[in-house]
């Protein structure tokens, strides 16, 4: 079966592994940090409630069969451990078979917690990382030669992530079709990184420049995936260039270097040792036949389930980022098909006062991604994802999106709850819960160079009104 084995690509499946434990790594250390306030049996919207209301079938998980905060703690903190053991290579030191139950533990795990975290978990790095771990399943270990099928089905997730993208925004906002989106996302974006005021005052000529580039590697390089080396690997250099100015210029979770780490399933040994100081091409046996088998099956399987992404691709009603199964396999992505023009911003804020007057000083929750402080310069935090400041823009945008969970995350900040508190980069009121929380709506923008240099702000902001009345725990 000399077909089925793929030395040449050893190195690049090699990243491609370690990478995607290191993104479950994060994935789970995030899930353990925040899951009290999000999900917790005291959450804004708890598992238990949401399970009771659920079948298994609809959303497999584990905690169908129990829940307690306790045991899914103890689900994050050992997929976080078993993350690390295959970051340091603990996959290939044990039996094939032992290495794929590794990785099949990490998806059961992840898909468990996914399946149940409802908004919090309804973004589409989600669905990649879990059919990314997947995939990782039947890439065999350091013990044998990459199957090919194996890299073909990366190839194939990576073209759906990226042709998806690029086809969602030729049919979406007109902006993308005239070059000028990025005169705003960069400032609209759901959070900015350090760098985003800097891309936002580019030359707007270079902000168009960025957008045909953009277009270009998801509408075109894609199908240079699928070519001959050296094409492959060219086409998967252009795709780790696009994807890392992305990463430079916002924070969008594992979203780029899980791109990134499937580009690295097109690179092949020759092509990636002209240009980096690489290790000796290890000599490999072939996988044995009952390794061979399954993944032939596993290929015949992705095959099928392809069908409704590949019919979404093609229609002109196409859906972004959605799962056509429970198990989060075959998925479609796309991102931003619309881009805001102005940002707004929900500011929540609270008062010691017993009686709300016009004199009433109201003191302001500060996150740590998204903008609310004005002279606080953005953090950078992907890969890791703060969950509640991703809603906190959606909710801005429309507030439908937070009916579920804004006043139970208002009520909890009425009672000081430390675990919501966690969520938070600064509590003005540290000793005494305030009587009183409101949110107000606000349209932020970054500020010129003149402003910055005269105000060392980075932000201007002007109030629209009211968001939420003030609030307490007796009203």
């Amino acid at each position: 079966m000399g077909w089925f084995s793929a030395p040449e690509y050893w190195l690049g499946a090699l990243v491609l592994e370690r990478g995607t434990a290191v993104i479950y790594l994060i994935a789970f250390v995030g899930a353990a940090r925040q899951f009290r306030a999000l999900i917790g049996e005291h959450g804004m919207l708890p598992v238990p409630r949401y399970i009771a209301e659920q079948s298994f079938r609809r959303a497999p998980s584990l905690f169908h069969f129990r829940y307690s905060d306790r045991l899914f703690a103890s689900a994050c903190w050992f997929g976080a451990a078993l993350s690390a053991a295959i970051v340091a290579g603990a996959a290939g030191l044990v039996p094939l078979w032992a290495g794929m139950l590794m990785w099949l533990t990490l998806w059961v795990l992840y898909l468990s917690i996914v399946n149940v975290g409802q908004a919090w978990y309804s973004f589409g790095w989600e669905s990649l990382l879990l059919e990314t771990g997947f995939l990782m399943i039947f890439l065999g270990n350091e013990r044998v030669a990459p199957p090919l099928l194996t890299l073909l089905l990366a190839r194939w997730l990576l073209f759906r992530v990226e042709f998806g993208a690029g086809l969602i925004k030729m049919r979406g906002d007109r902006c993308w079709r005239d070059l000028t989106c990025l005169y705003y996302h960069h400032e609209t974006q759901p959070m900015p990184g350090p760098t985003s005021w800097f891309f936002h005052h580019l030359p707007k000529p270079l902000h168009r420049i960025e957008v045909a580039g953009n277009h270009f590697a998801q509408l075109v390089v894609p199908f240079g995936l699928f070519a001959p080396q050296p094409v492959a690997s060219i086409a998967a250099a252009i795709i780790v260039v696009t994807q890392l100015w992305l990463v430079t210029s916002g924070n969008f979770a594992w979203l780029n270097w899980v791109t990134i780490l499937l580009a690295c399933s097109a690179i092949d040994y020759s092509s990636a040792a002209r240009l980096l100081p690489v290790p000796v091409q290890p000599v490999l046996p072939e996988a044995p036949p009952w390794f061979a088998g399954l993944v032939i099956a596993f290929t015949g399987v992705m095959l099928v389930l392809s069908y409704w992404p590949a019919r979404n691709l093609l229609s002109a009603e196409q859906r972004m980022n959605m799962s056509f199964n429970p198990f989060h396999l075959a998925n479609t992505y796309g991102a931003f098909g619309s881009i805001c023009r102005i940002r707004r911003e929900v500011v929540i804020e609270g008062t010691s006062e017993s009686k709300i007057t016009e004199q009433t000083v109201w003191k302001e929750y500060e996150f740590k991604g998204k903008p609310t402080g004005l002279r606080r310069l953005p953090r950078q935090f992907a890969p890791y994802h703060l969950r509640l400041d991703w809603l906190m823009w959606f909710a801005a945008i429309s507030p439908g999106y937070a009916l579920p969970w804004m006043t139970p995350f208002l009520t909890r900040l009425l009672r000081n709850d430390p675990p919501t508190l966690r969520l938070l980069h600064h509590n003005p009121f540290p000793e005494f819960p305030p009587r009183y929380v409101r949110a107000q709506l606000y349209v932020y923008r970054f500020t010129t160079f003149r402003e910055l240099r005269r105000d060392h702000a980075w932000w201007h902001r002007t109030l629209i009104g009211r968001y939420v009345s003030p609030m307490s725990l007796g009203k």
